[in-house]
């Protein structure tokens, strides 16, 4: 065949089309049919098993074979009656065919199994917001979404996290944690004291806060606020009742910037803590703590924020726990939002 190829003074040329070369190793591919019949012949060292492996006849097994032998015009089977053993010949052409038989069957599983991947969705949040909300929580959306499989990214430091970690979503007080992102707003802060029911009871004094000789003050240090606020204290917290070190009396402090442990303290009749109402309203409703007290501190200025990735806005998974952890959090901290 030839084809017209334009040249600068408008005349046509004509040239013959570059043919394509023989592919070698494809032309001198045995029959791939052959192979197969071959490999289970070589694995089981019998043709009856062989042919049932691949739901075919002993003859077309014994049929196959002979072709690959004539192709590649060497035995590759030793027969000695019924019983068959390979040559050399034969064992080397089947450690490699067998090989590249399990490269292409894997590759297939692979490409199968990714084309029926589960959807998947990234939560960053704080160790916090991990132990005490999403841990109760997540099983109801599991439950409701069993073809979304989630991946908890826990960290106190939302705008340092590990290279090459993109969540497709953050829960946070960052508003702006990252380029790219869309923050919703969610609720603000409403802090109070909690202790364990024990506690409360070796410690009645709690409820006015007054002469608290002998209670332990469980105390978040500014290196674990970020966690959850870094603006309230005990020391903000006993300022805002107007009482000092002197009216308090000789209450002890425990110090840790872990406020996961603070809560295990609390539960364990160690002391009594400030109870942020979105992390500890669950326990108070186990009966694991109890409120102390009728004073609390509400910081409306303070937000929790939902931060999506904005290009997976569109992402099926992403919309689903959306919409789940909107409503959840509202049938359950109503009174924040």
């Amino acid at each position: 065949m030839r084809e017209a190829v334009d040249i600068d003074n408008d005349q046509k040329e004509y040239t013959m089309a570059k043919p394509i070369e023989p592919d070698q190793i494809l032309l001198k591919m045995p029959s791939l049919r052959a192979v197969k019949s071959f490999v289970a012949a070589a694995k089981y060292l019998n043709f009856t098993r062989a042919a049932e492996s691949l739901c075919v006849t002993q003859a077309a097994i014994s049929r196959q074979i002979r072709e690959l032998e004539v192709a590649l015009e060497v035995p590759l089977f030793k027969r000695t009656g019924r019983a068959v053993e390979l040559t050399e010949a034969g064992q080397i052409f089947y450690d490699a065919a067998y090989l590249s038989f399990v490269n292409i069957a894997q590759a297939a599983q692979r490409i199968q199994t990714s084309a029926k991947k589960k959807k998947e969705l990234s939560i960053c949040c704080t160790p916090a917001f991990s132990s005490f909300w999403l841990t109760s929580r997540l099983p109801d959306f599991v439950q409701q979404y069993p073809d979304i499989d989630i991946n908890v990214i826990s960290t106190s430091s939302m705008l340092n996290t590990e290279p090459g970690v993109y969540p497709d979503i953050f829960i946070s007080k960052l508003s702006d944690p990252r380029e790219g992102y869309h923050s919703e707003e969610l609720f603000h802060d409403l802090i109070y004291p909690v202790c364990s029911p024990f506690y409360l009871e070796e410690h009645p004094e709690l409820d006015e806060f007054v002469n608290l000789d002998g209670v332990t003050l469980l105390n978040l240090t500014p290196y674990g606020r970020s966690q959850v606020a870094e603006h309230v204290d005990w020391d903000v917290w006993l300022n805002s009742l107007s009482l000092g070190s002197e009216a308090i009396g000789e209450a002890h402090y425990f110090n840790t910037n872990d406020y996961n442990m603070l809560i295990q303290l609390a539960v364990s009749n160690q002391g009594v803590c400030l109870g942020w109402h979105h992390l500890v309203a669950p326990l108070i409703e186990q009966g694991a703590l109890v409120k102390v007290g009728e004073k609390e501190m509400v910081y409306r200025e303070k937000r929790h924020y939902l931060s999506y990735a904005e290009r997976n806005e569109g992402n099926e998974a992403l919309q689903s726990f959306r919409k789940w952890f909107l409503e959840d959090l509202k049938n359950n901290l109503s009174n924040l939002f």
